[in-house]
């Protein structure tokens, strides 16, 4: 999977769990932020931004 695959899928693992927040339910909100923390801390996921940070900042100098 490429940093950009990688990427996407954890922003839309991230828009669904913000949906289930958003739901007008009752709900424990604790357990959502943690799902949402390990989506957007998985060390794959967090070296692959890296990655991409780092050509975006390659290509905006160019």
């Amino acid at each position: 999977m490429t940093d950009q695959q990688l990427a996407l899928q954890a922003i839309n693992e991230a828009q669904l769990i913000l949906e289930e927040y958003l739901r007008p339910r009752p709900q424990n909100n604790e357990r959502i932020l943690d799902k949402l923390v390990d989506v957007l801390e998985r060390p794959d996921l967090v070296v692959a931004l890296s990655r991409l940070q780092q050509q975006n900042s390659l290509a905006v100098r160019k």
